[in-house]
Parts: structure tokens; sequence; C-alpha cells
């Protein structure tokens, strides 16, 4: 009995995990308006004449069921999170460029629900598997997977920084070039931010797509830069628009300070790869050493051992 207990336990936790892949997947497509208030515009505009229970009873169940639920679980674990661990979240998942569209109290929650999960699952699979003695002890291998679902949100929002800023630290070069050629052809800076915006699809474009709408809201152009600067995180970001705020200043010719920049990033990436050129033969030493040499010795030495110990059975 207690066995089906844990099975339905389980499942439970299971249908949490996968309500937070569908809220994710509901992220990640970008939708930010209120789906409520979108159906109702869309009835409208087809002259349908409907009640809101009706438009609300056509929304998905995870916008009407599990979003509410989630976001209340989330309101309920702020109460409860110091200030400083929410900011330091809020600023990972900035740097990060938000993934998923989630808030910090989010986010945190999320660590419970994917230890739970974890811890969950491998219990599950130790009460359905048969007894055996080579089999780990329940009692060490839960707990360490509850541990390790617990930190791989942070993990996986690391990962996202570190693959971020390495995606801004390559197309850096490039899109110095092209604001270059830009400037010189006559355009100010924020119509060559714009072309490079227009121009490409990753992160950097997107940072400098955000800078101009901010520009264009109203913001000065300085602290747009500088905000997208602590966006990214990047040292040579923030040196590059360092750069630019002080050229701007100063009356510095706008295109000098670029091409200097543009080649300073182009050494910079060069030397990065130079870097991780040498470090390759040291990573290489001890998957050579532990799985390529031993096979190596086995291959080349076990017909030898094979031909000694013939040879003295016939001794």
């Amino acid at each position: 009995m207690t066995v089906w207990i844990w099975i339905l336990l389980a499942l439970l936790v299971i249908g949490g995990a996968i309500a937070l892949v569908v809220v994710g997947s509901r992220n990640l497509s970008g939708e930010e308006k209120d789906p409520l208030m979108s159906r109702l515009a869309e009835f409208s505009e087809r002259g349908e004449l409907t009640s809101l229970e009706e438009i609300e009873l056509s929304q998905p169940f995870s916008d009407r069921v599990i979003v509410p639920v989630l976001q209340r679980i989330g309101d309920i674990s702020t109460r409860f999170t110091p200030q400083k661990l929410l900011e330091e979240t809020s600023r990972k998942i900035e740097l990060a460029g938000n993934p998923m569209r989630l808030e910090a109290a989010t986010f945190l929650a999320s660590r419970f629900v994917v230890a739970i999960f974890f811890g969950g699952l491998l219990f599950l699979i130790s009460a359905i598997a048969p007894e055996s003695s080579t089999a780990p002890n329940p009692l060490v291998i839960v707990p360490l997977f509850t541990l390790i679902g617990f930190f791989f949100p942070q993990l996986w929002l690391q990962g996202k920084i570190n693959a971020r800023q390495q995606e801004v630290f390559k197309a850096m070069p490039d899109a110095l070039d092209l604001l270059t050629i830009c400037v010189e052809a006559g355009l100010g800076f924020d119509a060559a931010m714009s072309k490079v915006s227009e121009k490409w699809e990753n992160e950097l474009s997107f940072a400098f797509g955000r800078a101009i709408r901010e520009v264009q809201l109203g913001k000065l152009r300085r602290e747009a830069l500088k905000d997208m600067a602590d966006r990214i995180g990047l040292a040579e970001m923030t040196s590059f628009i360092a750069a630019v705020i002080q050229s701007e200043q100063l009356g510095v010719s706008m295109s000098k300070v670029l091409r200097i920049q543009s080649e300073q990033m182009r050494v910079k990436r060069r030397q990065a790869a130079e870097e991780k050129a040498h470090k390759a033969p040291v990573k290489m030493m001890i998957p050579m050493a532990f799985l390529i040499f031993p096979a190596i010795m086995i291959v080349l030495l076990t017909p030898a051992m094979f031909k000694l110990l013939n040879t003295f059975a016939d001794l």
C-alpha cells in the first residue's frame, strides 16, 4: 500500500514538472499580452457576441489553471525569500537574456520543484525495481539526486549566461566592422546600430535593438548603452561602450574610435582562440591516459601475451 502512495506522489511531481515545461514553452513563444484580452479583441474583430466566461473557457488549460497556480506559488515564495537573493537572481536571469521569461521568485521556486522531481523519480524507480544486492542504496542515491535537482536550474542558468556572452564576444568584431562602415558612409551611430540589428539575428543584434528602442522612448543614449552593457555583463562590451561614450563627450571622431575598437576585438578574439588551442593538449591528456592508451595497450599486447602463454604451456 505504501508503494502505491509513493507512486501517486511521484506522478503528481511528474505532472508538476510537465506543467513547468508547458509554461516554459509558452513563455518562449514570446507571448507577453494578456491571453484573455487578446481573445476578446479577436472575437470583437470577428463581430461575434459572446460572454467573458466562454472566452475564458476557450483558452488552453495551461493558461487557465497551471500558469495562475505557478504564479501564485511564486508570489507566496517571494514573502520568504531575501531581497538580496531576489536581486541576484534577477540579475542572472537578465544576463542570460531571460530565456523563459521567468521572474526571480518563480525561478527560485522551480529549484525546489526540480529537486522534488529528481528525488521522487529516483525513489519511484527504487521502489518498483526488484531488490538486488548490487543495486545502490536508495537512502544514498535519492538524497544525492534531490541535491542535483536543486542545483540543476542554477547550473542551467549559468550555462545560458556563458553561452550568451560567448555569442556576443564572437559577434562583436563583425558588428563593429559594420558599425564602422555605416558611420563612415554618413549614418549616425543610432542608425548604424539599427542596421546591425536588422542585419543579424543574434544576442548582440537583439541587445542593439533594445537599446535603440529605449533611446526612441526618451532615454539618454549613454544611459541606454550603459544599461545594454550591464545586461550583457561582458568586459569587452563594457570597454566598447565606455569608449563610445567618451568619444561622444570629447568630440572625437566616432569612425576612428569604432575602427580601433574593431581591431582590438579581432586581436582579442584571435588571442582567445590561441589560448584555447594551447589548452587543448593538456585537456586531452586525461582521456588519452585513462581511455585511449589502455585500449591501445590491450590491442597490442594481447596477441603477444597469448603467444607467451602458449610457449610456456608447451614447455
